[in-house]
């Protein structure tokens, strides 16, 4: 029986000789070259939640919402907002998820809903859910609110951003008026 672990012992330590071997052979026949440029750029923002655009290196940010929302299709929102129904529910009364529930949402006050865990981010934003502050926060919530429970990484396109937008305003009793 010892012959045989003998015969194991020997073979692991050959496996790793050849394994030691290979690797000090590979690295005295490749030289890596390491590329001036990378071949693929990663856009990174400058700031907190800052995207910049080629050359100018002003912070782009969302655009102006209230031209989009004259031309805003609600069910193109509603569409869109499919991908929020995961963690927020939409309907009048309806419980949280792990988001709040969204009815009502255009003028209500930063943590309307009673009763729900917000991140001390949201809960410490003065005022209230306008057109405008949706359109920041839709864009970049993590920089609108740093610290946010939200993990959703923004919507960038401005016409999709002002069809959500649209569609929010829609869940209400009395929509809030569109701006001038």
């Amino acid at each position: 029986m010892s012959m045989e672990w003998n015969k194991i012992f020997g073979a692991v330590l050959l496996a790793g000789l050849i394994a030691m071997l290979t690797g000090f052979m590979s690295e005295v026949l490749v030289h890596p070259k390491t590329p001036e440029k990378a071949a693929y750029v990663i856009a990174v923002p400058e700031g907190k939640g800052a995207d910049t655009k080629g050359g100018g290196g002003a912070p782009a940010g969302p655009g102006d919402i209230a031209p989009l929302l004259a031309k805003a299709d609600p069910a193109a929102g509603q569409t869109a907002a499919k991908a929020c129904a995961s963690c927020h529910s939409f309907d009048k009364g309806g419980a949280s998820k792990v988001g709040p529930n969204l009815y009502g949402i255009v003028g209500a006050k930063h943590g309307h809903m009673e009763g729900f865990a917000y991140s001390d981010a949201i809960k410490g934003h003065a005022g209230n859910w306008d057109y405008a502050e949706l359109n920041k926060f839709l864009y970049d919530p993590k920089g609108y609110a740093p610290g946010t429970k939200m993990t959703f990484a923004g919507v960038k396109k401005d016409q999709e951003r002002a069809n959500i937008i649209a569609y929010l305003r829609s869940l209400s009793d009395s929509p809030a008026p569109l701006p001038q």
